[in-house]
């Protein structure tokens, strides 16, 4: 079986217990019910057998609905050694850092907030963090302070001025999706190219400021879509669809922190579960839908293959083959012990099925699924948190942007391996310091995060201390005491942080790789009853700062209720 444990998470020479839950290393599969909450006409000698891959949100939202339902016998398949998937809060004394999702993206329909408000989670965040604007931070307190790798700060009027231009230009992406607008042909589809050809041209006609002036602006514009790709989680933003940048709907409202931890909602959806429902240390190896003779004669002839150590014996009929007990799919894990099912439920990150689709699927996903996930974005967005002994930092200052200035005029903001750190954006200071004490939270994106994660902690530490004294100026800043982070890239089973439209996809994509399989079309039963559905896919799609509700085809779980999909994300 492979090792679980790429998830644990450790600060640099201290090393935190791993999170456990009690009774999920078990993986029992319970029939308790002989009833069929589907249609009383439908196998009415048991119930369906459901299984669902991940244990992430997506897949305890639908493992918790499912129960509800009265739907009894379903397995969760967790990979790693916890649940959560892309939450992961580790305690820092008083304190919780986040190396997953951090904040929840306003509050009106919001489903992610109203679980928190309902359950107190939010009765100790402070009025500081519940920043506003599109970019999120830890405090709407104070200023952030751009200072260039000259360790000199960009006045605040200049930056304000530059901000203002910035803004308005991106408010016209927003246009062509939510508008119709035609996309001209110069633009690539790029947002990337879009925002720097314009903002590039507006400075640049702008009479009343010198050449200095009109340099530091450009160099602002870099490191601007350098933040907006850690928001998109895109390697750089000429990667992201420029007719599709709207779609995504906006909450009003700010980002809230919560203060015990993000990780607290992972809890408040698995409470419901039974501990014996989430195997743990479970990865799959491959799913073998629409199970047929071919299939079973494959399957016979490899020895180590026994169904009748399938869990347990009570629920597994020894030497019965799945097609005749009417299960359609086999599920084969890592640890070669295959479990049959009629419904399984995918929600892995969009970065596994890129890597591992054409292993995961026998016989191969449909060459329209296979098309979106190959034409759908993920990169990586890593977190770097940096613990001092006392800020260096102004009690004003809320965050550290670092300028380039001698990038004014690129057209590509991608390097070479040793200097993967010019690819961090900034640094925020984390609020309140008397929770956090004297934090920074750096930010870093694409492929350079996946060359910082490949560093070790100590070569981070000093990589980033040598950046904050050159863009600060002050060269007596001392070496963190402590440094965490996060390595979302080099995960095996998440490969990235969260999605964003690429050039040449579209919404459109989602919604065809979370249609069910075999589709419609291929099968007399209607769409909407679920008994004929083997394969589902869902999970949370992301775009920072943005909020994006589609019900796709999981209606097929109507007249009980309908998955509604919603994001979150690191940002």
């Amino acid at each position: 079986m492979s090792n679980c444990g790429h998830t644990s998470i450790s600060w640099h020479n201290t090393t935190q217990p791993k999170r456990s839950l009690d009774g999920m290393q078990s993986c029992e599969i319970s029939s308790d019910s002989t009833d069929d909450p589907l249609s009383s006409g439908f196998r009415p000698h048991r119930q369906p057998r459901i299984v669902v891959i991940g244990a992430g949100l997506a897949g305890l939202a639908a493992t918790r609905v499912l129960l509800k339902n009265g739907f009894t016998d379903v397995t969760v398949l967790e990979a790693s050694d916890h649940i959560g998937g892309r939450v992961q809060s580790v305690k820092n004394g008083e304190a919780t850092l986040e190396l997953g999702a951090t904040w929840i993206h306003g509050a009106n329909g919001n489903p992610v907030y109203h679980l928190a408000e309902e359950n107190g989670l939010l009765e100790h965040t402070t009025d500081g963090e519940r920043s506003v604007g599109r970019i999120s931070l830890y405090t709407k307190n104070g200023v952030a302070h751009y200072q260039t790798n000259m360790g000199k700060r960009i006045p605040k009027d200049l930056v304000e001025e530059f901000s203002d231009l910035y803004n308005q230009v991106y408010e016209l992406t927003q246009e062509f999706f939510q508008n119709g607008k035609p996309v001209c042909a110069e633009s690539q589809n790029s947002v990337g190219v879009f925002t720097r050809d314009l903002v590039r041209k507006r400075i640049m006609e702008d009479l009343d400021d010198s050449e200095s002036t009109k340099k530091l602006k450009l160099s602002m514009l870099q490191q601007y879509l350098k933040v907006e790709s850690c928001e998109s989680s895109s390697p750089s933003m000429d990667e992201v669809s420029l007719s599709e940048f709207g779609e995504w709907t906006e909450i009003p409202g700010a980002h809230y922190v919560i203060p015990e931890g993000f990780m607290k909602i992972v809890d408040l959806l698995a409470q419901d579960i039974p501990t014996h429902t989430i195997c743990l240390c479970k990865p799959v190896r491959c799913i073998h839908w629409n199970y047929s003779a071919q299939h079973r004669e494959v399957i016979g002839k490899s020895s180590h293959v026994k169904m009748e150590d399938n869990h347990n014996d009570n629920n597994h009929q020894r030497n019965e083959d799945p097609l005749i007990l009417g299960q359609p799919i086999l599920v084969e894990c890592e640890d070669e012990e295959w479990i049959s099912a009629d419904h399984v439920i995918v929600t892995t990150s969009l970065g596994v099925l890129k890597q591992n689709h054409e292993a995961m699927f026998s016989p191969s996903l449909p060459e329209d699924k296979v098309l979106a996930i190959e034409k759908l974005g993920i990169s990586t967005t890593d977190k770097i948190f940096l613990e001092f002994e006392e800020p260096f930092w102004s009690p004003e200052c809320n965050s550290i942007q670092f300028v380039w200035e001698d990038e004014a005029q690129l057209e590509q903001l991608a390097y070479p391996e040793d200097l993967w750190y010019k690819k961090i954006c900034s640094f925020d200071v984390l609020y309140p310091p008397e929770r956090y004490g004297y934090m920074l939270s750096g930010w870093i994106c694409g492929q350079e995060a996946l060359h910082m994660e490949r560093c070790d902690d100590e070569t981070v530490a000093e990589t980033c201390t040598e950046l904050l004294r050159r863009f600060t100026g002050n060269p007596d800043i001392p070496k963190p005491k402590r440094i965490l982070r996060s390595s979302w890239g080099s995960n095996p089973y998440i490969r990235g942080s969260y999605s964003f439209t690429r050039v040449g996809s579209s919404g459109q994509d989602c919604e065809r790789l979370a249609m069910p399989l075999p589709y419609a079309n291929s099968t007399k039963a209607p769409v909407r009853q679920l008994h004929k559905v083997q394969l589902m896919f869902f999970s949370f799609a992301g775009h920072s700062n943005k909020f994006f509700v589609r019900t796709h085809n999981l209606k097929t779980f109507d007249p009980f209720e309908t998955f509604s999909v919603f994001n979150w994300n690191f940002m």
